[in-house]
């Protein structure tokens, strides 16, 4: 398993639009990818699950990747997050 820290600069957060597009991005790897906020976690394949964070600007998150492809799992949502979160 792999995991790295992030802090939200998305001035909305993980909001509808960027939670379908991690959703999206989350499909192109076999890994289980999971986002945890205060000690609650959510699998970005699941869609309501994760806006259910309510992660807003400036809160940092742990994403978590595990799985067959989990290297290039982590370095493309790693990528995905650096770019438009």
């Amino acid at each position: 398993m792999k995991s790295f820290e992030y802090t939200i600069k998305d001035p909305t957060g993980i909001h509808a639009r960027p939670a379908g597009m991690l959703s999206r991005e989350g499909k192109k790897y076999k890994s289980a990818i999971t986002v945890i906020k205060n000690g609650k976690s959510a699998n970005i394949l699941r869609l309501m699950a994760l806006m259910g964070l309510g992660v807003k600007c400036g809160e940092t998150v742990t994403v978590t990747v595990e799985g067959e492809d989990e290297d290039t799992a982590f370095e493309g949502i790693k990528a995905f997050f650096e770019a438009n979160l």
